[in-house]
């Protein structure tokens, strides 16, 4: 048995990443380490299909999951930061 589903955070985390260029701007191993980060600090919402999501999907509920990505994506673009900063001064 094949089953699909996936995190629609992981969905929209892409999606804002994309439109904001980052996917093109960072390296991949800190982007990995960036989405990591961000979903960590996020619930889980599971989908089958993203179009079924985009038809039942209240608007309301839409912009707070992606204010929460942003607030989870700053916290997390900070602490990578400081601990490149941290390992820069211990070199």
């Amino acid at each position: 048995m094949h089953l699909e589903f996936r995190n629609y955070y992981e969905v929209l985390l892409l999606e804002i990443l994309r439109d904001e260029g980052l996917m093109d701007e960072l390296p991949e191993d800190y982007l990995a380490d960036l989405c990591c980060l961000t979903l960590n600090q996020l619930p889980v919402r599971y989908i089958r299909h993203l179009v079924d999501t985009y038809f039942f999907e209240q608007y309301d509920e839409l912009q707070q999951m992606k204010s929460d990505i942003h607030i989870a994506l700053e916290r997390s673009q900070d602490f990578l930061q400081s601990n490149l900063k941290q390992s820069q001064l211990t070199e």
